[in-house]
């Protein structure tokens, strides 16, 4: 630390996390009964960080978290996470110690999955706890809805796999026109009650990503899985009125140059931006190798002194170009990329939307070399 801080930073507010688990929980209490919170944390917790911000939310009191694969849930473990830890990812490819070494809850979403999970259990004498994916319509993981008389009782029968819990995820549930959450939701009610008839009853099920919780409480079943909510984002369209939700993170940056531009001259690659009169811009030390994408040059906006400045010429690997003419900006004033300054306020939505993108991947995005100040 010391000196040696770069001024591009991510500020990871914890307790804005903690308190947005505090919302979902106060909003699904009204489920009968009242489900509890799967907390995702894949992806490096969405960018945010994936060690400091599950001990955040396990001081909270979320009862299982979710990552994509059986590295990321070792990563949690070795950060201290005791509580259990679904891996949503498939298996073919991993080392199934993993599961074993780090008691990590592995996801059965293929035949092939259960026979290897079965005959690693078998070797060590050990009953594995699982959860079963039933694929709906997404057409990713799972089995498939339609053929579980075929496929399931090989699974059902294996004596070392305990099928603690079934899920589904949906494909279309932050797109209010489409059908398809509802088609899904009733293919998962169907694929519950054939499963009951082979013999699995009384299981844990689980099935609402963050739109799902927000639009359909039929969808909460046992458990509900938040990702964006959790981090304070709210996915697109949707409108979360019945929820105080705060940004979990913030990116900020300095201003580590200031240079005045005669009448057509530009800035940056392929000098891009020109304009017809004198202007006045400011270098700062964020570009797309910080995970920034090259589609805001031209487009996104910062804010320096409670004020929105335009990105202006090509974004840069390492630096972008603001445009502050008749402004009174000095080197080492702040410069926020994500969050609020003033009463202005940039989202990572509004990001997403300026650049035809998605929130996942504004937030999932932002590099390595940025560091996060928790």
């Amino acid at each position: 630390m010391g000196e040696m801080t770069r001024p591009t930073v991510a500020t990871v507010h914890l307790e804005a996390i903690q308190h947005n688990l505090g919302q979902l929980r106060a909003l699904v209490l009204q489920g009968t009964p009242a489900p509890s919170v799967i907390a995702v944390v894949k992806a490096n917790a969405y960018g945010h960080g994936a060690a400091n911000v599950a001990r955040a939310l396990e001081a909270a009191g979320a009862s299982m978290f979710a990552c994509a694969d059986l590295e990321e849930g070792v990563a949690l473990r070795q950060a201290g996470v005791q509580r259990p830890i679904l891996v949503f990812g498939a298996l073919s490819v991993s080392d199934l110690s993993y599961v074993f070494e780090h008691e990590l809850t592995p996801t059965v979403s293929t035949p092939s999955a259960a026979r290897a999970l079965e005959a690693a259990a078998a070797r060590r004498d050990q009953v594995i706890a699982c959860h079963l994916k039933i694929d709906t319509g997404m057409n990713r993981l799972g089995f498939r809805h339609d053929n579980l008389a075929r496929t399931l009782p090989p699974v059902l029968s294996a004596s070392h796999l305990r099928i603690e819990a079934v899920y589904t995820h949906f494909a279309t549930a932050d797109q209010p026109e489409s059908p398809w959450l509802e088609e899904q939701r009733r293919r998962f009610d169907q694929a519950i009650a054939a499963l009951g008839a082979m013999g699995l009853r009384q299981i844990r099920r689980h099935a609402a990503n963050s739109a799902a919780l927000l639009r359909d409480a039929r969808t909460w079943y046992d458990a509900v899985r938040p990702g964006l909510l959790l981090y304070g984002i709210v996915p697109p369209p949707l409108a979360a009125a019945n929820l105080e939700l705060r940004p979990a993170l913030s990116l900020t940056s300095r201003i580590v140059a200031v240079k005045g531009l005669r009448s057509g001259e530009g800035t940056g690659y392929g000098l891009k931006w020109q304009e017809d009169k004198p202007r006045t811009i400011a270098i700062v030390p964020a570009g797309y190798a910080d995970g920034l994408d090259i589609r805001l040059a031209g487009r996104g906006q910062v804010l320096v002194r409670g004020q929105r400045r335009h990105i202006v010429g090509a974004m840069n690997m390492d630096m972008m170009m603001i445009d502050v003419t008749g402004e009174d900006v000095s080197p080492g004033d702040e410069v926020v990329l994500i969050g609020q300054q003033g009463g202005e306020e940039i989202t990572a939505r509004e990001i997403a939307g300026t650049i035809g993108s998605i929130p996942w991947e504004v937030v999932c995005r932002l590099g390595s070399r940025i560091e996060r100040v928790y």
